[in-house]
């Protein structure tokens, strides 16, 4: 097994609920991240101590780079209802998944987050004889990932 690091590689983003044909592909991620939140507590009857007590997991949130998707791609049409949603409308959450793939397609690495809301939306300028979007980046909270 060849354990060099893949020559080029990218990112393929999809919506977990739909048939996953409907992809949108980014150069760059970053904010794979969880950090355990801390409390400091004194020790009962002794104040020359101090405890770092764990209290809950703390997610940032994910960043995809310089992206291509179709204007009729099932996440440009979440991220654009989302933006342009009514504030009594609640944003619908999705599970989505990111693979880092290779040249020929091949998956190297996967991650899914749970519960993900678009929160930033950077796009290039737009053509109207093109038929696919350039994203500069695209931002997304979420609860969990594996």
């Amino acid at each position: 097994m060849d354990n060099s690091p893949p020559f080029a590689f990218y990112f393929q983003l999809c919506l977990m609920d739909t048939s996953g044909m409907d992809e949108v592909i980014f150069k760059e991620i970053s904010g794979i991240t969880m950090e355990m939140g801390t409390e400091e507590n004194t020790e009962w009857g002794n104040n020359m101590f101090k405890h770092q007590i764990p209290t809950s997991v703390k997610y940032s949130n994910l960043i995809l780079k310089r992206g291509l998707a179709s204007k009729d791609s099932d996440v440009v049409v979440w991220c654009i209802n989302t933006f342009n949603g009514n504030v009594d409308v609640p944003i619908k959450t999705k599970n989505i998944a990111v693979k880092l793939l290779d040249t020929d397609k091949k998956t190297l690495k996967s991650w899914v987050f749970s519960n993900a809301w678009p929160v930033k939306w950077v796009v290039s300028e737009l053509k109207s004889e093109n038929k696919d979007i350039a994203i500069e980046s695209l931002e997304f909270a979420y609860s969990s990932f594996q």
